[in-house]
C-alpha cells in the first residue's frame, strides 16, 4: 500500500519562494505595466490618425481648388514658382570689399560672413545680397528676395551684370 505524499512545512513549494512575490502581486504588476503598452499605443494611434486627418484635409482642399477654378490656380501656382535660370544668371553679380571698421556682413540664406574678394549676387528689386550659389538655389524655386520676400519679376532682371556696391 502507498503512503499519501504529505509536504513537509521545510520545503518550498515551486511556485513560491522567499525571493519571488506572490502570484497575485505578480499578476496585478503585469496587468499595470499592460495598461500602460496599451495606452501608449493608443496615443500612438490618435496621433497618427489625427496626422493623417490633417494630411487628407490639405489634400479635398487643394484637390476642389484645382477642380473649381483651374485656371486660377495654375496661375497662383505660376506666380509662385520659382524664376528660370537664365534670368537668375542675369541677375547682378559684385565683388564684396569690406569698409574698415565696419560690422561684418553675411548671407541670410547660409549665416556666413562675406568675405573680401568673394562673388555675391544683389537683387535688384530691394538691394539685397546674398552669396551666388546659395541664392539662386533659392530663386529656382522661388520668386522672391529670402530676406524680405519682395517679389522679383524676370524682366527686373535684366540689370546690368557689374554694379558697385558699398557694404
Amino acid at each position: 500500500m502507498e503512503e499519501p505524499y504529505l509536504a513537509n512545512s521545510s520545503t518550498i513549494s515551486p511556485t513560491h519562494s522567499p525571493t519571488t512575490p506572490p502570484r497575485e502581486t505578480r499578476g496585478e504588476a503585469s496587468l499595470d505595466y499592460d495598461v500602460v503598452v496599451i495606452l501608449a499605443a493608443m496615443i500612438c494611434a490618435l496621433v497618427c490618425a489625427l496626422g493623417l486627418n490633417s494630411m487628407l484635409q490639405c489634400v479635398v482642399r487643394c484637390t476642389r481648388a484645382a477642380l473649381a477654378e483651374p485656371a486660377g490656380w495654375v496661375t497662383h501656382r505660376r506666380l509662385n514658382a520659382g524664376l528660370k535660370r537664365e534670368d537668375v544668371v542675369a541677375l547682378p553679380v559684385a565683388t564684396y570689399a569690406a569698409a574698415p571698421q565696419q560690422a561684418p556682413v553675411g548671407c541670410a540664406i547660409c549665416l556666413s560672413d562675406f568675405s573680401d574678394g568673394e562673388k555675391i549676387r544683389v537683387l535688384p528689386a530691394c538691394g539685397h545680397r546674398f552669396h551666388v550659389v546659395c541664392v539662386d538655389t533659392w530663386l529656382l524655386s522661388h520668386c522672391s528676395c529670402p530676406t524680405c520676400r519682395r517679389r522679383l519679376s524676370p524682366h527686373g532682371a535684366e540689370a546690368p551684370l557689374e554694379m558697385a556696391i558699398a557694404p
